[in-house]
């Protein structure tokens, strides 16, 4: 299994269906799962798709409507029922704390894992880790919503043919790295620079100056495309994107891979969204996602 991966637990806007279920999506990074918009069912889908709660370690809400937030309580539940042995880090927009708290204690259980609250208050910085930083944008939804951008910190790629030249090897190679200079060779000497993975999440939103700004680089990007483009007025009323909307954000930023999601329940068949994709103009990687499915993040450039 992928290191780096996503797994796709739903796909429906608004209402589940027969073949979606509410949204709800897993970014596994190394040793972090944060959990996306957890909808209605998105505990029982975490069975389906191999996730424990013992797995996840932040929780990272867009907003406030049910389907991207209903199943909130059967998962801080099922985390404190498996004593997962870490502290789980929840992410929200702050103008929705009464939401929040009322699904952290919509039913009697026994709290047994501490439950950080982190309200994103406006756009910025979140949290940084060794392996990443995590920031949030505010989108343009008739709720208060924000979307979420991962960028792991740029390194260097070590040349195994520079090593050579210089005679370098073993564990020289790791007091090389460490200490960045060794018998008077510089590690960048030996090595490139390589930039550091990068991931988006844009859920419910109108085309608005932080879509492409969460989407700039990314190597996989997770959007929204409620709607059609033949629908492009009725999205714009609602707050969403189209396909072809998405796709083109994803096509100017420079996406390698672009996971389009939460569709509205008028389009039983997902072909018409890899079209208008596709007509749009991005030629990168394409996942059309369905329920259950896990989406690689790219290999390192």
């Amino acid at each position: 299994m992928s290191a780096r991966e996503l797994v796709v637990l739903g796909t429906a806007s608004q209402v589940p269906t027969r073949q979606r279920n509410h949204n709800g999506y897993v970014l596994r990074w190394d040793g972090e799962g944060i959990l996306f918009d957890p909808g209605e069912g998105s505990q029982r889908q975490m069975l389906h798709a191999g996730v424990s709660a013992h797995d996840l370690t932040r929780i990272c809400v867009t907003h406030f409507h049910g389907d991207h937030s209903l199943g909130l309580a059967g998962v801080i539940q099922r985390i404190n029922l498996d004593r997962v042995p870490h502290p789980v880090t929840a992410h929200y927009p702050a103008g929705g704390q009464r939401y929040f708290d009322r699904l952290r204690h919509a039913t009697a259980y026994r709290e047994t894992v501490p439950l950080r609250e982190q309200p994103v208050t406006g756009d910025g910085v979140l949290a940084v880790t060794p392996d990443f930083t995590l920031e949030a944008r505010r989108l343009s939804h008739p709720v208060e919503a924000y979307g979420y951008r991962l960028t792991e910190p740029d390194g260097r790629r070590i040349l195994p043919a520079r090593l050579a030249e210089h005679g370098i090897a073993g564990p020289d190679i790791g007091r090389l790295q460490r200490e960045g200079e060794l018998n008077g060779v510089t590690l960048a000497e030996v090595s490139e620079p390589r930039p550091g993975q990068r991931f988006a999440f844009v859920m419910d939103t109108r085309l608005c100056d932080a879509v492409p700004e969460l989407a700039e680089g990314c190597d996989l990007l997770v959007i929204e495309s409620t709607f059609q483009d033949q629908d492009a007025r009725m999205a714009e009323e609602f707050g969403h994107l189209t396909a072809g909307q998405a796709a083109a954000v994803a096509r100017d930023a420079g996406v390698r891979h672009l996971v389009l999601t939460h569709f509205s329940q008028r389009y039983p068949e997902p072909a018409g969204f890899e079209e208008q994709a596709r007509a749009a103009g991005y030629t990168g990687g394409l996942t059309i996602a369905a329920d259950l499915v896990r989406v690689p993040v790219p290999s390192r450039r």
